[in-house]
């Protein structure tokens, strides 16, 4: 390359991972089919240029502002799998985004550390399946869930102790099922 010639800006993999989270969301909203999914991602995980990453971006609607990231953690799976799994004392923020194209979710909130008294988790699933356990005096709420080709297996408890953590389930789910139960303890 000759003297003051730039080259291509290359991409960081904080650009390749927000690609590859807006794909794997816009599948879970049926925006395409899997085949095209694969097709996308494959782009992006092999872009060298932003046009490049751009391209398997195209039609896109552009991304919506992000929650404030002090209070907001994302879970993503790798680019066409993998599984995503929470137990035991981790801390669970306000608001908790998942996101998983073809992996499982396991998420136990039984034994977590939870500091509000409302939390939000946004579900972004394509095909895997989600299990989530929450406390067992917690109350869930799952009217703003889109669920896809199966509805979310959820038995409410019939009666609840007051004080209990409210979980509010978003998002979208595409054909895998979720699972819901109360802990024993």
């Amino acid at each position: 390359m000759a003297a003051g010639t730039d080259g291509p800006t290359p991409i960081s993999e904080a650009d390749r991972d927000t690609a590859v989270r807006r794909l794997q969301e816009a599948y879970a909203n049926g925006q395409f089919g899997f085949e095209e999914l694969d097709g996308r991602l494959q782009r992006a995980l092999t872009a060298t240029t932003p046009d490049g990453l751009a391209e398997a971006l195209t039609g896109l609607p552009e991304p919506v502002a992000q929650p404030d990231t002090r209070s907001a953690t994302i879970l993503t799976g790798d680019a066409l799998g993998g599984r995503i799994r929470r137990r035991g004392a981790w801390r669970v923020p306000r608001v908790l985004t998942v996101a998983s194209a073809l992996g499982r979710v396991r998420l136990d909130l039984s034994r977590a550390v939870i500091e509000h008294p409302v939390v939000d988790i946004q579900l972004l699933l394509g095909t895997g399946g989600a299990g989530i356990t929450v406390p067992r005096n917690a109350v869930v709420d799952l009217t703003a869930l889109h669920a896809g080709l199966n509805q979310p297996r959820y038995r409410a408890r019939r009666t609840v102790r007051p004080g209990g953590p409210v979980i509010r389930i978003s998002g979208g789910m595409g054909t895998g099922r979720l699972r819901i139960r109360h802990s024993l303890w």
